[in-house]
């Protein structure tokens, strides 16, 4: 039976599910950049109408910048960190309508700026791993645990994601939000993935960088769940996790 070892604690484990944004990869690098060219757009449309955003600016997408405006962090506990695409199409056109556009205007013009930052971003292929994670993930391997990824975001941007950090070939199972009728924090997510595993709740562990994912652990019954903490974003926000690390290089797998 392979242990997971953090906290001077070992945990016994079959398995474990991973959150993507901020647990896999480093948020900012990859939707830091998209949201950095999003805001631009909106700026751009909003300038076009004669407009300004409503509210604080950081709030729209909970992002934090420096003086100069470029951005610098995050609100784990915010749109960016957590929501849908779907769900993040409706905070933006909702400016856009405040500002006098047709909803039904906003919301292509909000689409058509979001594929414009992705396009960009496939481009770029920004995407960087957390710290310790691909030694942690070799360690899996060796170890022959079933690893899954269990993600709000959609299919496709999931699985370039996963090439890019050339880490795809680590997961038996992918689910992404289009895959269930429940997002996070319901449980489906998980069940789905110990399920494609051939996996007991009780034998798996979830790793994830905010308290939806660990609100998942626990509704699905999972043995173990390890919250990450965002640089910089504290730990107040992961009041369901069993366990709170900074990365990968404070957990180790024997068998």
């Amino acid at each position: 039976m392979p242990w997971l070892h953090v906290n001077h604690e070992r945990i016994p484990c079959k398995g474990i599910l991973f959150d993507k944004d901020g647990t896999l990869l480093d948020l900012l690098a990859t939707w830091g950049t998209w949201a950095e060219l999003v805001l631009r757009g909106m700026e751009d449309q909003l300038t076009l109408l004669d407009a300004h955003f409503v509210g604080e600016f950081p709030r729209l997408l909970g992002t934090q910048h420096d003086a100069a405006g470029r951005l610098t962090g995050y609100d784990p506990a915010g749109p960016l960190s957590m929501a849908t695409m779907e769900e993040t199409y409706g905070i933006l056109a909702w400016q856009l309508y405040a500002a006098g556009m047709p909803w039904n205007e906003a919301l292509s013009c909000v689409i058509n700026i979001s594929k414009e930052a992705m396009s960009e971003l496939r481009l770029r292929r920004s995407a960087k791993p957390l710290p310790g994670l691909i030694s942690f993930l070799q360690q899996c391997a060796g170890a022959s645990l079933k690893l899954a990824v269990v993600t709000s975001d959609g299919a496709k941007t999931t699985h370039e994601q996963l090439e890019w950090l050339g880490i795809a070939d680590y997961f038996g199972a992918v689910v992404t939000r289009d895959r269930v009728n429940n997002g996070k924090p319901a449980p489906e997510m998980a069940e789905l993935a110990c399920r494609e595993l051939g996996l007991a709740p009780e034998e798996t562990i979830i790793i994830g960088d905010s308290n939806a994912d660990m609100q998942l652990g626990k509704g699905a019954g999972l043995r173990l769940a390890v919250g990450i903490a965002a640089k910089g974003g504290g730990l107040g926000h992961l009041v369901d996790a069993d366990i709170v690390i900074a990365d990968f290089n404070e957990l180790r797998i024997t068998f």
